[in-house]
């Protein structure tokens, strides 16, 4: 990869680099892209796309309705409290 490529790359990326490491760039984008061009040589004719590696399973347990917390246990570490909700800072201003 040509310097200038680098230095288009790195100023639409909003990055600021020393000449010293446009050269190393320069060499690890060259690399990165002789891999993707070994990549384009593997023979994919029937390979169906994934979204994802290995398989996915949802580990979450079933959403069952059940019996809320009663708010005095719900509050009962709360740092603050009014005795129905928790009290936190305010962090919009209501003007």
């Amino acid at each position: 990869m040509e310097q200038s490529e680098v230095l288009r790359v790195a100023r639409l990326a909003r990055l600021k680099l020393a000449d010293s490491e446009v050269d190393s760039y320069a060499r690890q984008l060259t690399d990165i892209l002789q891999y993707v061009e070994q990549l384009e040589e593997v023979q994919t004719d029937g390979v169906e796309p994934m979204a994802h590696p290995g398989g996915v399973t949802n580990v979450l347990r079933d959403d069952v309705v059940t019996e809320s917390l009663p708010v005095a246990e719900a509050l009962a570490n709360a740092p603050r409290s009014d005795g129905r909700y928790f009290v936190v800072p305010a962090i919009l201003d209501a003007g």
